[in-house]
């Protein structure tokens, strides 16, 4: 995948210190056309992960406290450490976007009175399900900025920062625009880590992906943002879903 240019990065909000999962970003940056041209063009080579070497990175999980959590809504775990096919899922529309369903299995057990979605499998599949309903919820308009991140991000500087920008920030109405979930890659898997590239497709048709790492804590999934607040990694156009898993709601 080549790398962005120094002008390029400086253009594109997905390269904003701060960035979290808020409506008005996450819809800017997947609604607005003139940002997928700031974006690095993928070399369409991505591959998905092999068994074997999913096996690999997970023979020896962390063993903390909370790596060993059960879930916090007792939802199953799974010795599994791949993905290499679609889940077959239930999709429910969380604002605009479509996210997975699967309450006794995969997740989210819980959906609180303001439509907050948590407790996700410690299971590849609970991985995938989790960053795709993070995604939902940061699209949704209907969830506030800072308590949001103070729910989904994993404790420590990354969360700070996130939080301290998210202060900063004026809020504005969100976009009528969307986007959605078309494939996913499962980067690597642990039950304690998890990076999962998700590809979406943009509003004006085009193609995205981006990376969320995750970490299990006390029982349910996180996002680790960087320590400057940032939370979507290695960022970048696609041109086609070739080498990722198709798996979409709509």
């Amino acid at each position: 995948m080549s790398e962005s240019t120094h002008s390029s990065t400086e253009r594109s909000p997905f390269a904003k210190p701060g960035f979290i999962f808020s409506a008005v970003l996450v819809l800017a940056l997947f609604a607005a056309v003139v940002v997928i041209f700031f974006l690095p063009k993928a070399d369409n080579t991505v591959q998905p992960t092999p068994a074997s070497s999913a096996a690999g990175a997970s023979s020896a999980p962390t063993k903390s406290a909370d790596a060993a959590a059960k879930s916090v809504c007792g939802l199953p775990s799974s010795t599994e450490t791949a993905l290499g096919a679609a889940p077959k899922s239930k999709w429910e529309l969380v604002g605009k976007m479509a996210a997975p369903t699967d309450p006794k299995t995969f997740g989210p057990g819980v959906t609180d009175g303001d439509g907050f979605r948590s407790c996700f499998a410690d299971s590849p599949t609970g991985a995938l399900y989790a960053a795709a309903n993070m995604i939902a919820l940061g699209s949704s308009g209907t969830q506030d900025e800072i308590k949001l991140a103070e729910k989904i991000l994993v404790p420590g500087p990354g969360r700070d920062a996130a939080i301290k920008a998210a202060k900063t920030r004026t809020s504005t109405a969100g976009s009528s625009e969307t986007a959605q979930v078309s494939g996913f890659l499962l980067k690597s898997y642990s039950p304690a880590e998890a990076d999962v590239d998700l590809a979406i497709k943009l509003p004006n048709g085009a193609l995205a992906h981006s990376v969320l790492s995750l970490r299990w804590i006390a029982g349910d999934w996180k996002v680790k943002a960087s320590d400057d607040g940032q939370v979507f990694n290695s960022v970048a156009q696609l041109s086609d879903l070739s080498g990722f898993i198709l798996w979409s709601g709509v």
